[in-house]
């Protein structure tokens, strides 16, 4: 007797479904992420009012996302609705489905890249799906910000074509740049000198270009600056402009500066 190594979805769950038997009152589907577990959807979920012919609706081979409407006792199978879920909920469960599975691509290519073996490169799929929460949610943190994967505790030789992998192939919702402003000045103004330095760089934010730069006080002589932008071209750049801006107003009041990326 087999045992399911994977727990069932939950009641209320989107899931993606492939279509594996059309019957007339229904159809069979298997669960694409949930290996041995198999779905139903009886005809009456199919679709909003009387449905003639179920296979204007659904065919074999067709991918579909459903919602779990009741789960039987013993797990191995579902009760899904096509109907209640609505078009916009289906494209966005349907593009996270295709993010993942392009995810385990780009590990794969990481692992063949360091030499790792095929149960080394799952062990370390699920590290990263345990700390992130989805592998590609991974990548996008990598391709986002430099120091993602160290500032969840990673570590090791395959960091750096990790996120190279990343920016090369995920385009993130923005890209994020951190860092360490030093800066010291021995003059009565010295606190209004380094408020007018830090935003100089804040003045470099653009709404229309979609980037953003913000400096905190961490304790003097220390301030960290955050900037976001669409790619890492435009964060260097910003990154550049800000500090130097920085620095210029510092140095030009007879102060010190200078500036640490994390």
């Amino acid at each position: 007797m087999s045992t399911n190594p994977v727990a069932p979805p939950d009641e209320g769950e989107l899931v993606v479904a492939t279509v594996k038997n059309v019957k007339q009152n229904g159809a069979y589907v298997d669960l694409d992420e949930f290996p041995g577990i198999e779905g139903f959807i009886f005809i009456g979920e199919i679709a909003s009012g009387w449905v003639k012919n179920i296979r204007g609706f659904v065919r074999e081979g067709q991918r579909l996302i459903c919602k779990v409407m009741r789960t039987r006792k013993d797990g191995s199978s579902l009760e899904l609705s096509l109907k209640s879920v609505s078009e916009e909920r289906r494209r966005a469960r349907l593009q996270e489905w295709k993010n993942e599975q392009r995810a385990h691509q780009l590990l794969k290519v990481l692992g063949e890249k360091v030499s790792w073996s095929p149960e080394q490169t799952q062990e370390q799929g699920h590290e990263l799906i345990d700390a992130f929460g989805t592998l590609y949610a991974a990548f996008e943190e990598a391709a986002m910000q430099e120091g993602g994967l160290t500032n969840a505790g990673f570590e090791g030789d395959w960091i750096a074509p990790f996120i190279e992998i990343a920016i090369e192939n995920i385009i993130p919702p923005f890209v994020e740049l951190r860092g360490i402003l030093t800066l010291s000045i021995n003059n009565t103004q010295g606190v209004t000198v380094i408020r007018e330095a830090l935003l100089s760089a804040e003045s470099l934010s653009n709404a229309e270009e979609e980037t953003e730069v913000k400096c905190y006080y961490d304790g003097a002589p220390s301030y960290r600056l955050e900037l976001k932008a669409p790619d890492f071209k435009i964060a260097e750049s910003l990154w550049d402009q800000a500090t130097r801006s920085v620095i210029d107003h510092m140095v030009a009041a007879g102060g010190e500066a200078n500036a640490q990326r994390e």
